[in-house]
């Protein structure tokens, strides 16, 4: 640790905003421009593999975006739906493995059960594992995990003293994951919202104005670029 990076990051984190202002701006409704992310996170997902990258998190729904009205949300669910159930010759090609973050029981039991379907067709797939976080929040899957490692140590007969943070790590939804190296965030906001918390204590931030239906496979090697510019310290000195 400490020294610049000069390869590509293991793990890419990847908070896709701006579909809605992007139908807004073109006078469309805000589900095209659902539609119009959907088609550029395949071709993100297309060039992630084609660099190599190992793990990439995909933030596709938060907890908090339930907010929105019945329509949108319905609409989203049923692009994660159709995307899960029609990719697989891609996943297959490209030895993509599909994987959740996020609380699976409350989603839609049909959405729930396509996730788990596509994550147990794909297992044993070696090329980039593609994580979707899908009702996911990164204090609600902290919460999550502590509930998990109370229930560990109380089936061992232990109490809570002495948990480490490797503990509470190893109970987070994909423990083998991997820390995300790099967060990208699209359309120009400067917030994390609730994305990757505990994981991405140490990740490198990258902010582009781009609205993600924008994106194409040369903004995320642009970001990946800029990644390897960064002089990763750790909280520590050279």
């Amino acid at each position: 640790m400490g020294e610049q990076s000069a390869s590509l990051p293991r793990h890419v984190g990847i908070i896709m905003d701006g579909n809605g202002r992007w139908a807004q701006r073109r006078s469309m409704i805000r589900t095209q421009g659902h539609l119009e992310g959907l088609k550029a996170a395949k071709r993100i997902v297309k060039a992630a593999a084609g660099m190599g990258l190992q793990y990439l998190t995909l933030y596709a729904f938060s907890t908090e975006n339930w907010k929105r009205t019945a329509d949108e949300v319905g609409f989203i669910m049923g692009l994660v739906k159709q995307y899960l159930r029609g990719e697989m010759d891609f996943y297959r090609e490209n030895h993509i493995r599909i994987r959740h973050a996020g609380n699976a029981e409350g989603l839609p039991p049909d959405i729930a059960k396509e996730i788990a379907q596509a994550a147990a067709d794909t297992k044993e797939f070696d090329g980039l594992q593609v994580i979707l976080a899908l009702n996911y929040g990164g204090r609600d899957e902290l919460a999550r995990a502590v509930r998990r490692l109370a229930a560990r140590q109380a089936e061992n007969g232990l109490g809570m003293e002495g948990i480490t943070e490797q503990d509470i790590a190893a109970c987070l939804d994909i423990p083998d994951a991997p820390d995300p190296d790099l967060i990208i965030r699209s359309a120009g906001e400067y917030r994390t919202s609730n994305f990757l918390l505990w994981e991405g204590a140490y990740a490198e931030l990258y902010v582009s104005e781009k609205l993600w239906p924008d994106w194409t496979g040369d903004d995320l090697a642009a970001a990946i670029n800029a990644y390897n510019s960064r002089d990763r310290r750790y909280g520590g000195v050279k």
